[in-house]
């Protein structure tokens, strides 16, 4: 049975299986109508929206529950509890900060599991990126990434991501916020080219991809006011912009802060692919789904 938890669990060909089920025109039916759950413990939009409308463009039925609703270790085990929803659907997503209870469900390997978000990771936001990418570029294999900002979930995952299309990573943060030994670890594994560079203007040259995310996400327990100026140097103007290739796009996960790690002009300018990225979720979404009922389908 297969679960995608983390980009990592995949590998490159079934990456590419995932994107040709994700094209926007991919939206064939799967067989007997499958229930999907999807579990909240936080709110959304893109998450929410997209999962649903993927959902019901294959012909599921996608049911939305709260965490609270669940009471993953209070009224159940989260093992008992995924057990239940085994016998009512045939995909179970979740958006949760624990990755570990991720990790139980998966474990059991009773029905296939889809990190909608977790502390750890953000894979179905990936997908939608590097099918971005591949929309502007065509062949992505060579090109590079910058990521301008703290090295949270987002670029774990895009980083994972990119390394198995081929494409080069680079993080540009202060000195003080060096990923961790862990992350780079299990980004170079997955044949990720990255480099780390603390000055955002050399590290924006040849850029075909300019990335970044708030830099204080909902899950962060930091002191905002000194991430914020740690990072001060490192928002996405039209003056960093130039530095980078005449061709390069940029791109956000959102929500966005204009005025913070990226200014108005550059998201709203003609360099953005902010709203074709955001789209993408619910192509790759859907294509997640149908690799998923293939594989299932396969296992039973």
């Amino acid at each position: 049975m297969r679960h995608l938890l983390e980009i990592d669990d995949l590998g490159g060909p079934e990456l590419e299986r995932i994107l040709e089920l994700s094209d926007p025109a991919a939206t064939s039916r799967v067989v007997g109508d499958p229930g999907i759950a999807l579990i909240f413990e936080m709110p959304s939009a893109r998450t929410r929206n997209s999962a649903e409308m993927a959902a019901r463009q294959i012909g599921a039925h996608p049911v939305y529950i709260t965490e609270s609703e669940l009471g993953f270790d209070t009224r159940e085990t989260v093992e008992d509890l995924t057990r239940t929803l085994a016998c009512y659907y045939r995909v179970v997503c979740a958006r949760l900060h624990d990755h570990g209870l991720l990790a139980r469900m998966a474990a059991l390997d009773v029905v296939p599991v889809v990190n909608l978000l977790s502390s750890e990771s953000h894979p179905l936001q990936a997908l939608a990126d590097v099918l971005a990418i591949r929309q502007e570029f065509g062949a992505v294999s060579g090109r590079t990434v910058v990521f301008v900002g703290p090295p949270n979930n987002v670029w774990r995952s895009l980083s994972m991501a990119a390394g198995l299309s081929g494409m080069k990573v680079r993080l540009t943060v202060p000195d003080n916020h060096y990923p961790s030994e862990e992350d780079l670890t299990l980004i170079k594994a997955c044949g990720t080219e990255l480099e780390v560079c603390h000055d955002p203007v050399e590290a924006m040259t040849g850029a075909d991809v300019v990335y970044t995310d708030k830099w204080v996400s909902m899950s962060d327990t930091v002191d905002a006011a000194l991430r914020h100026a740690d990072f001060a140097r490192f928002a996405v103007t039209e003056t960093l912009m130039r530095h980078a290739a005449d061709h390069a796009i940029f791109l956000h996960c959102l929500p966005a802060k204009r005025g913070d790690e990226v200014a108005a002009s550059v998201i709203d300018g003609p360099q953005s692919r902010v709203w074709r990225q955001a789209e993408n979720r619910m192509h790759t979404t859907r294509g997640v789904f149908r690799w998923l009922l293939e594989a299932e389908s396969g296992h039973r």
